[in-house]
């Protein structure tokens, strides 16, 4: 089988590439002829003064690394498969703190603390005040006039009121939060003008606003799920710190993938509009799963390998980095009919667009499929017409698959 004719210098990760577009034909060469391919970075691009990774494309294999932990740690080098060349390694270690980036058995103790918020119960008590929320914002959208940005009236709101809801962060706070976790991520983009150092600074005035909160409910408890998780830390609760590193988390995991996610579910609606007419039509269920599988918000995470192993006729070495690319094992044919057509009554749909399983299997998924489902219902109701005004501006990143503007009209 001949090898992909990747452009010399190719690399999956390259905040460029992102900005324009997800590379899925190259990604289609991949898991056809080489399902896992080391991709050589040089100068210490990504920050982890090594010689590259290993981009594992196949939907098969993102699952098989994601479910054993004891072989590819999270914790070695985080999640993150790139920061930035100038970042020092205490910069990385330091993030070893936040759920995402920890192993079994460390892992487990705390997403069994932090779950506690995220019960079916728990959700089903947020349902009817969001979808309040939701019917508020879209309708505050539809009073706009002329053209509106969608990123920031309508997909970047549900999400931080949701947060806001979730545990307790006053709406009027909300857009500190949103504020602080842009920055966090937009290192890459000179249109932000946001050096690394600034965006250490944001996670630092997040980690204090929670830290701030814990210690507040620990004075005087009240009914919400902060006082739940900081209460009697020798009980089996978080401490101050890690309740502020759970926060730091939710800050990107339960808002910048779901405002994407809705971003990009909207503009494939606008560009299918004959989904759009079934959308309105049907409501189906199925809708939400489709619209992660299709944006697939975070593109990679990566594992660092713990002992010498094979994945995909390759061998890895003890202390190589596996990017795993979910955007790749979204489109994967053997696993999905029509990859590439967008269908929202898609069913079975076992896409990876919330983790490839295991212990990092995302914790706020029936949180954020709630979410999309109520945003899209209330704009399907308030704002049927809406129509694309211009082509979405994509985040310069590399590694999370974003829009920073969506522009639409009323119709």
């Amino acid at each position: 089988m001949p090898c992909p004719a990747l452009p010399d210098g190719f690399d999956f990760t390259d905040p460029d590439l992102l900005q324009h577009h997800v590379p899925l034909p190259e990604f289609a060469e991949l898991r056809l002829a080489e399902p896992v391919r080391w991709i050589p970075q040089t100068g210490n691009v990504a920050g982890f003064q090594d010689d590259g990774y290993w981009a594992v494309t196949r939907h098969a294999d993102v699952r098989y690394v994601s479910t054993h932990p004891e072989i590819f740690s999270s914790y070695l080098n985080t999640a993150i498969i790139r920061f930035n060349e100038h970042i020092e390694r205490d910069s990385i270690d330091a993030q070893r703190l936040i759920l995402l980036n920890m192993d079994p058995p460390e892992h487990t103790r705390v997403r069994q603390i932090v779950q506690r918020g995220f019960t079916p119960r728990a959700i089903r008590a947020l349902e009817e005040r969001l979808r309040n929320r939701a019917t508020a914002i879209v309708d505050r959208a539809r009073a706009q006039e002329g053209s509106f940005d969608f990123v920031t009236f309508i997909a970047s709101e549900l999400p931080l009121q949701a947060i806001a809801e979730l545990i307790g962060v006053p709406q009027d706070d909300r857009s500190k939060i949103f504020d602080w976790s842009n920055k966090m991520i937009a290192y890459d983009d000179p249109e932000f003008a946001v050096t690394a150092e600034v965006g250490q600074q944001s996670a630092a005035e997040i980690l204090a606003y929670a830290m701030n909160m814990a210690a507040e409910r620990k004075q005087c408890p009240a009914h919400d799920i902060v006082s739940t998780l900081v209460a009697a830390e020798n009980e089996g609760n978080l401490n101050s710190d890690e309740f502020g590193f759970f926060v730091l988390m939710l800050a990107v995991a339960g808002n910048e993938t779901t405002r994407n996610a809705t971003t990009h579910g909207m503009h494939a609606f606008l560009t299918h509009p004959e989904q759009w007419e079934l959308y309105k039509r049907e409501r189906p269920d199925t809708a939400a799963e489709e619209i992660v599988r299709w944006a697939t918000p975070v593109n990679a995470f990566q594992r660092t390998a713990t002992q010498d192993t094979e994945l995909g006729g390759k061998q890895i070495r003890k202390g190589d980095r596996v990017g795993l690319f979910y955007s790749s094992a979204n489109r994967d044919p053997e696993v999905f009919e029509r990859p590439d057509e967008f269908d929202v009554t898609r069913d079975p749909n076992p896409h990876l667009g919330f983790g490839g399983g295991g212990p990092h299997f995302c914790l706020g998924k029936s949180l954020a499929v709630l979410e999309i489902n109520l945003i899209f219902n209330a704009i399907a109701d308030a704002l049927p017409d809406l129509r694309l005004v211009s082509d979405p501006r994509r985040l310069r990143s590399a590694w999370i698959n974003g829009v920073k503007e969506l522009r639409v009209s009323a119709g």
